[in-house]
């Protein structure tokens, strides 16, 4: 499956404070029915989303109007428990392209980096001033530079660097998965290939 190209996005941010963020919270276990990656964003965050009744619960900020973007802003340890991939398809599928805390479980890390959907990892004291910077003004923009590996406040052009795999970088630059990549080096592969037959 190809991804769209990531190079620069300039966003506004939606924030869930939430420490200890689950992919059982993330995208409810009931929903894990569909084997495609389309169709989860509707779920997302379903339980807090919706109440029994299945109408909108008006505090969880994915349904306050005041906060719209593709950043999604989240607490400390985002996407712990499980190891489903369908946890990254429904934030992707949901419209979201770049999500921020202060530490990711790595297996949520690497699903996401595989299905188009950039992790940023920051200090806890950065995501402390994003999180202030969002309760100041809701309509703050925020922009995340993959080629220079920047996230930057920008109003204050405050900013903090991220890590973030060559190799993975590379995938997201060129909207690329890894059959994609393998694809993208198929003369490399046949050069190779051909230098090993006469040896």
């Amino acid at each position: 499956m190809s991804i769209p190209k990531f190079d620069k996005l300039i966003s506004r941010a939606i924030p869930v404070r939430t420490e200890n963020i689950d992919t059982d919270q993330i995208i409810p276990a009931r929903f894990l029915k569909a084997v495609e990656r389309k169709g989860f964003g509707d779920n997302l965050f379903y339980d807090w989303r919706f109440n029994k009744a299945g109408q909108p619960i008006a505090g969880f900020p994915l349904n306050d109007p005041r906060y719209q973007g593709e950043i999604l802003v989240a607490g400390r340890n985002f996407g712990c428990g499980s190891s489903r991939e369908h946890a990254a398809w429904a934030i992707f599928d949901h419209g979201f392209r770049v999500v921020v805390s202060s530490f990711f479980a790595d297996i949520f890390r690497n699903n996401a980096l595989n299905n188009g959907l950039l992790p940023v990892k920051v200090s806890d004291e950065f995501l402390a001033e994003i999180f202030a910077e969002i309760d100041r003004d809701p309509m703050a923009q925020f922009e995340v530079d993959l080629e220079q590996q920047t996230f930057t406040i920008l109003s204050s052009k405050h900013s903090e660097t991220f890590e973030i795999d060559a190799y993975k970088k590379r995938c997201l630059q060129n909207g690329y998965d890894d059959v994609d990549y393998l694809v993208s080096i198929m003369p490399q592969i046949e050069a190779f290939e051909e230098k090993r037959k006469s040896l």
